[in-house]
């Protein structure tokens, strides 16, 4: 894998060459630090780089959003970290952003700009479809996956939350793969029991862990691959297949990973 596919410029560098992006990448904590998601930030930049996007990240400049803390309750500090990330986005004059986490999306999009903070942003999934529809993304026919299933899991935040439900469909209709579909999905999708800073405490008493509920409806379908767009539903959803003891059949992947998978080099 050559150097140039995971070139990652910073935001901080191209202004000082009086250089702007055409998109931010907005990697948010889960793509910065989480194990598991690092690999999704690695796909997508891979992807962004061979199109020939050009993009730049904050790096350290960077801090979580703040949707756990007010998910949590605490107003004052997610109005704390609002601001210092909205005074760093202003200050460069970012104008459009792109993340792959449908939380930091939620957040930047519909409740920044209450505190002055305006700006176009485009969840990953509704990117890839333009990429996908504009011919800039061309996909290789064949693969591990050719002829197997895939169901997608839809994430709240960007599905009840956001509408989106088609843009992730599309990107995973273009692979050669038989999508199929869980009972309860797009607005009747069930919650993989993350959202709403759920993630980051201990189960209450109950006769079933929602995570593992849904996995055994995606189980259901025969699907060889999970599809997510989120990383707290590619944690829940991982834990739900290992709970299961089906991590060496079933996968679960975003579609990042897929789509970098089968994209052609340019």
């Amino acid at each position: 894998m050559s150097e140039t596919q995971y070139k990652v410029p910073l935001m901080s560098e191209m202004a000082a060459k009086g250089e702007a992006p055409e998109v931010l990448f907005w990697v948010g904590c889960a793509g910065s630090f989480d194990d598991r998601y690092k690999s999704v930030t690695k796909a997508f930049v891979k992807i962004l780089n061979r199109v020939g996007i050009s993009f730049a990240v904050l790096g350290d400049e960077e801090s979580c959003t703040g949707d756990p803390a007010r998910r949590a309750g605490n107003e004052f500090l997610f109005q704390m970290q609002a601001m210092s990330n909205i005074q760093v986005l202003n200050e460069y004059q970012i104008k459009k952003i792109v993340t792959a986490c449908p939380h930091c999306f939620n957040t930047i999009k519909n409740e920044y700009p209450d505190l002055g903070g305006h700006y176009e942003v485009i969840h990953h999934s509704t990117f890839l479809q333009q990429l996908i529809n504009e011919g800039k993304v061309k996909l290789k026919g064949g693969g591990e996956f050719k002829g197997k299933k895939i169901t997608y899991h839809d994430s709240c935040y960007l599905g009840r939350a956001n509408n989106i439900y088609e843009a992730p469909r599309e990107v995973l209709q273009a692979l050669d793969a038989e999508l199929v579909e869980m009972k309860r999905c797009r607005t009747k999708g069930l919650c993989c029991g993350a959202g709403g800073a759920q993630m980051f405490k201990d189960a209450e008493k109950g006769n079933k862990e929602i995570n593992i509920e849904r996995t055994e409806e995606a189980l259901a379908t025969g699907a060889d691959v999970i599809a997510a767009a989120c990383p707290f539903c590619m944690t829940m959803m991982s834990d739900g297949v290992k709970n299961q003891e089906k991590e060496d059949s079933v996968k679960v992947l975003d579609l990042a990973e897929l789509i970098d998978k089968y994209q052609e080099e340019s």
